[in-house]
């Protein structure tokens, strides 16, 4: 089963880095078409091509996690900490894009119609609420962390006094 879930997470993660790649590929090409083009302007070129590469990144992102989290590492028994630590990068990852994106519909839409500035405002709320219940997980976690590291410390010392004591290796005797 363990071989199933690897394969399994590492075509989708190879699935999503050729997503990604391809999102940047059609940006390139959207781009360079707006750019022959005299009717498109070249600052909306390339406002596209940056909303498609920040999503690029985004969706690279993903991939890497699970190929680094599930694929590489499988299984392995992970402590509190190092999951807290791999969430808050991968969510890091997906925030910052987020607000990229933002600002990017935030310059598109006021260049077309300030009415419609609500949407990415919208955005950046969502992108400033999700920050912020990253900083109340990384808190109650790290709480959390300490009383169970405690906890486990204490649980492991009880273990080893509990724990026979290993018998001493008696020499074998040679015969005369």
């Amino acid at each position: 089963m363990i071989i199933l879930n690897r394969l399994v997470f590492g075509a989708a993660s190879l699935l999503l880095l050729l997503l990604a790649l391809g999102l940047v590929w059609l940006g390139l090409g959207d781009a360079w078409e707006a750019i022959r083009s005299p009717d498109q302007s070249g600052a909306d070129a390339i406002l596209d091509v940056l909303g498609y590469v920040i999503v690029a990144i985004a969706v690279f992102d993903v991939a890497k996690y699970l190929f680094e989290d599930e694929v590489r590492r499988g299984s392995e028994r992970r402590s509190a900490a190092e999951a807290r630590r791999s969430l808050t990068k991968f969510l890091s990852t997906i925030i910052i894009a987020v607000f990229l994106e933002a600002l990017v519909v935030v310059f598109k839409t006021a260049r077309e119609d300030v009415a419609l500035l609500v949407y990415p405002t919208a955005l950046l709320i969502a992108a400033v609420l999700v920050l912020v219940g990253l900083g109340a997980y990384q808190r109650f976690s790290a709480t959390v962390e300490e009383k169970v590291g405690d906890d486990d410390a204490a649980e492991e010392r009880r273990d080893a006094q509990q724990a026979p004591a290993p018998k001493p290796r008696t020499p074998a005797r040679k015969k005369a």
